[in-house]
């Protein structure tokens, strides 16, 4: 059973970001918060569930939310600023939209960097918390928004640029996926500082 809240006397917002081992593509990140009382038994870590499941939920966690909010890092911004501050920028973007603001954050991972409010000037409080998204309802809600809008992303890019599978692999190092790109080249799409042609030893694990 996930544990609703850390921080019980505060507004927590959990936190979680999807894309950040493909090859193509933005990095998605949400930030959520829920009710105190919130309970939703099917609410997992997203990598836990299937598709349908993750699509059902989503329509779940935007309807009961008192808050939520999705936004991106682009792939010339992640070139730019390497994978890991583009994954935290991305958090940090989407507790900015986050029309309720809240008193502390929860973090998915071992790595965040400090938040300050943009409207109060206050940095807030946070806790990382390496698989959280399996221990917490609103970092696994976060999850579950990230990976899904994030896949629907991919998919109107797979329209685009059919060559590479991102209907299928959501972008991710599969053989697929660099057959296309040493067949037809790379897209604008593509993370160019990553290694696009690495072998197949280094392939990252796929989320179906």
């Amino acid at each position: 059973m996930l544990q609703s809240y850390l921080n019980p006397d505060l507004i927590e917002a959990g936190c979680d970001e999807a894309g950040r081992g493909c090859l193509a593509g933005s990095v998605y990140a949400a930030a959520v918060i829920l009710p105190k009382d919130y309970k939703n038994d099917m609410l997992n870590d997203s990598k836990q569930l299937t598709a349908r499941q993750r699509y059902k939920l989503r329509e779940e966690i935007e309807r009961d939310a008192i808050a939520w909010s999705v936004d991106i890092v682009t792939a010339k911004e992640i070139d730019e600023m390497n994978i890991l501050r583009a994954s935290i920028t991305a958090m940090h973007r989407a507790v900015d939209g986050l029309k309720v603001r809240p008193e502390s954050l929860i973090i998915d991972g071992n790595r965040f960097y400090p938040y300050t409010d943009p409207l109060t000037h206050v940095r807030l409080p946070h806790t990382t918390v390496v698989k959280g998204d399996g221990k917490y309802l609103s970092i696994a809600a976060a999850s579950i928004l990230a990976k899904t809008y994030r896949d629907d992303y991919m998919h109107a890019l797979h329209e685009e640029y059919p060559f590479y599978g991102w209907d299928k692999n959501a972008g991710y190092p599969t053989k697929a996926h660099r057959q296309g790109i040493k067949e037809h080249g790379t897209s604008p799409y593509h993370r160019m500082t990553f290694n696009l042609l690495g072998s197949s030893q280094l392939e990252l694990p796929f989320e179906p």
